[in-house]
C-alpha cells in the first residue's frame, strides 16, 4: 500500500507543480494582452443578449452595454415570453442613444431555450453588422469591452475571439467564495493556445461571414450548449479561438449552497455530453486529488513514529499546498490587471480564493459523479435531457 501511496502521491504532485507553471504562463499572458495598444478596428457591430428572468444587478448590466465606447454597434435583446419579468427591466433601455431593440424568439422545441433566442436574434441583426457578439445576461462589462473583444477579427483568419466570467459576491458567502474559486480554474484553462481556447458564450465575437460559413445556425439546432456547439463547429474548421483578457467580465452576484452545486453539476454534466475527454479528465484529476490528500492525512493522523510513510504523506501536502496557493495567488493576480475597477472586492478575495481550492476538488468529483449517473438538468426553470451533442429533449411537467 505504501508504494501505491507513493506513485498517486508523486503523480499529483508533479501535476501540482505544472498547474504552478501553468499559473506563471496565465499571468505572463495577461500582462503581455493587457500592454497592447488600444485597438482602431471598428466594424459595425450587433450585440446580442438572450434574457430569462431578472438577474441580480441586471440594470447595471445591461446599462453596461449600451455605454461602450464603440462608434457603431446594435443590442438585441432576446426573450421567449412576452411576460417574462426580464421585459420590464428591458424596455427601459430600448430609448437609448444605442439602437436597441427586443426580439421575442419562439419557445424551443428540441434545443434549449437560450439556444433558439439566439438562433432567432441573428435573423433581426442589422444588415451592415460584420461582427456578431454574444453576451449574457448575468455578466457586467466595462466600456472598453467590445472594441477589445471584436479587435482580435480583424484578421479573417480568426475563428472566434472569448473572454470568460469572474464571481464577485457583493455579500460574500461562503457558497459564493466557493462557486467563484471553482470557477476560477476554468478561467485559467484559457490562455494563448489557440487551438485548445474555448468559446465562453456570455463574452464571445465571431465575424458574420464566419458565423454563416460554418453554418452556426443550423449546427445549433438541437443543442443545449451554444457555446461548446460553437467551439466544436470552430474546431472542425480548423479555426482558432482568441483568448482576451480584456474581454473578461465580472458576474456581480451571490448565490446559495443549493445553487452552486446546481451551476456547477450543470455546467458538468454538459462538459461531459460534448467535451467527454474534458469531463474524465476532471473526474480522475478530482479523484486523484481527493483520494491522496485524503490518504495523506490519514497517515499523518496515524502514524505511531517517524518513518518514511509520515514523511512521504507530510512532503506531498507540503508541496501540494504551496503550488495550489502558488496557482491562486498568480491567477487572481492576473485578474486584478485585468478588472481593475474590482480591485478593491479581488482583494477581499485573497484568502478564500488560497484556501478553498483545497475543497474544490471534492466539488469536483460530486458534480462529475451526477454526470455519470444522470444527463437531466434544469436551466433557467426548463428540464432538459442531453442525450447527444446533437439531440436535447425539453421535459414537459
Amino acid at each position: 500500500m505504501r508504494v501505491v501511496f507513493l506513485i498517486f502521491a508523486a503523480t499529483l504532485v508533479w501535476f501540482s507543480f505544472k498547474s504552478l507553471i501553468g499559473g506563471i504562463r496565465y499571468l505572463r499572458f495577461f500582462r503581455t494582452e493587457l500592454s497592447r495598444p488600444a485597438p482602431d478596428w471598428a466594424p459595425m457591430v450587433t450585440v446580442i443578449c438572450p434574457c430569462r428572468g431578472v438577474d441580480q444587478g441586471m440594470e447595471s448590466n445591461l446599462a453596461a452595454l449600451l455605454e461602450q465606447n464603440f462608434p457603431a454597434y446594435e443590442v438585441i435583446f432576446v426573450i421567449d415570453d412576452p411576460n417574462d419579468p426580464a421585459r420590464a427591466v428591458i424596455d427601459t433601455f430600448l430609448e437609448s442613444n444605442i439602437p436597441a431593440r427586443l426580439v421575442l424568439a419562439d419557445k424551443a422545441v428540441c434545443s434549449a431555450q437560450k439556444v433558439e433566442n439566439l438562433r432567432a436574434a441573428v435573423l433581426h441583426a442589422n444588415h451592415a453588422s460584420e461582427v456578431f457578439v454574444f453576451v449574457d445576461s448575468d455578466t457586467r462589462v466595462s466600456k472598453e469591452w467590445l472594441s477589445h473583444i471584436v479587435a482580435p477579427l480583424e484578421d479573417t483568419s480568426a475563428g472566434a475571439s472569448t473572454g470568460y466570467r469572474w464571481f464577485i459576491s457583493e455579500s460574500p458567502s461562503l457558497a459564493s467564495e466557493l462557486r467563484s474559486v471553482w470557477n476560477a480554474s476554468i478561467a485559467s484553462a484559457l490562455g494563448p493556445d489557440t487551438a485548445s481556447n474555448f468559446c465562453w458564450g456570455g463574452s464571445t465575437a465571431i465575424r458574420r461571414t464566419t458565423f454563416e460559413r460554418i453554418g452556426m445556425t443550423d449546427k445549433w439546432r438541437g443543442t443545449l450548449s451554444d457555446d461548446f456547439a460553437l467551439t466544436r463547429a470552430l474546431r472542425a474548421s480548423g479555426l482558432p479561438i482568441i483568448h482576451v483578457p480584456q474581454a473578461l467580465t465580472a458576474t456581480v452576484e451571490s448565490c446559495t449552497f443549493g445553487e452552486l452545486l446546481e451551476f456547477t453539476t450543470r455546467q458538468m454534466k454538459i462538459t461531459r455530453v460534448y467535451m467527454p475527454q474534458l469531463w474524465l479528465m476532471s473526474f480522475l484529476g478530482s479523484a486523484l486529488f481527493c483520494g491522496v490528500m485524503l490518504a495523506a492525512v490519514l497517515i499523518l493522523i496515524q502514524s505511531p513514529e517517524q518513518g518514511l510513510g509520515m514523511w512521504s504523506a507530510l512532503v506531498t501536502v507540503l508541496l501540494v499546498t504551496a503550488c495550489s496557493i502558488g496557482k491562486s495567488w498568480l491567477r487572481l493576480k492576473a485578474i486584478r490587471l485585468a478588472l481593475p475597477q474590482y480591485s478593491a472586492r479581488l482583494n477581499r478575495q485573497g484568502p478564500t480564493q488560497n484556501t478553498l481550492w483545497v475543497l474544490t476538488p471534492a466539488i469536483f468529483l460530486y458534480n462529475c459523479l451526477c454526470a455519470l449517473f444522470s444527463r437531466r438538468l434544469v436551466w433557467r426553470g426548463t428540464k432538459y435531457q442531453l442525450n447527444s451533442p446533437t439531440e436535447t429533449v425539453i421535459i414537459r411537467d
